[in-house]
């Protein structure tokens, strides 16, 4: 369709723009927010530990992991929470009472801590790799990397998410959500619609095992 095609142009452009800017994105992904105080965030946690764990490292499936995820990323899906422009029945409520200061503080001490790599499956390294470092040019699915970085740190500047150590079942539906248009409320996640809507299932299964023990 025209839609998937201009998304498409717009997909490539971006990922020539953020390859200019990765090492530098990359080099601050752990570094926390400017306008944010992780010490202050570490006090308007408690109530996120039940579900993303006490320092951010999830250990159930579906939840993610948020220890070492980017402070901009973080900030910007807390607001997009609070709005309502991303729906989650586990996070509605959550944020209603926090301001920006807030939503700032937390994505900052969640930054400023360490992610837990986990381990890929053997039998989906091999696809995984593949098209986190080379994506699939006859689908005309881009590297992972471009965005994300050889390490999966993500780019803080353009605020790509952290990838390395996340829940392989948060991925994947993350990614099964990018593909059938649920998960479509801003720029980037538009810019994954059009990636993911040219994954199957194995695909999409293998690089959830892949980025999980990705560092």
């Amino acid at each position: 369709s025209s839609y998937l095609h201009k998304t498409t142009m717009k997909l490539r452009f971006l990922i020539i723009l953020t390859s200019s800017l990765l090492f530098v994105g990359a080099g601050a992904v752990n570094q926390g927010s400017e306008d944010g105080n992780s010490k202050e965030g570490s006090k308007k946690v408690e109530t996120c530990a039940a579900c993303h764990g006490k320092e951010g490292n999830s250990l159930v499936g579906l939840w993610p992991s948020l220890a070492g995820q980017n402070a901009k990323y973080l900030f910007k899906q807390l607001r997009l929470f609070k709005s309502g422009e991303r729906e989650n029945a586990s996070m509605a409520g959550f944020l209603d009472e926090l301001s920006d200061e807030d939503l700032k503080d937390i994505a900052a001490f969640y930054a400023s801590k360490k992610n837990t790599i986990g381990q890929t499956e053997k039998d989906k390294v091999g696809l995984g790799r593949k098209l986190y470092y080379a994506g699939n040019i006859q689908k005309g699915v881009p590297a992972c990397s471009a965005c994300h970085s050889p390490r999966g740190l993500g780019n803080g500047p353009a605020a790509y998410p952290l990838l390395s150590g996340q829940q392989p079942d948060y991925v994947k539906k993350a990614l099964k959500d990018y593909r059938s248009g649920e998960r479509s409320n801003e720029d980037p996640s538009k810019i994954m619609v059009a990636i993911a809507y040219k994954l199957d299932d194995s695909e999409i299964e293998a690089l959830s095992s892949f980025v999980h023990g990705l560092h």
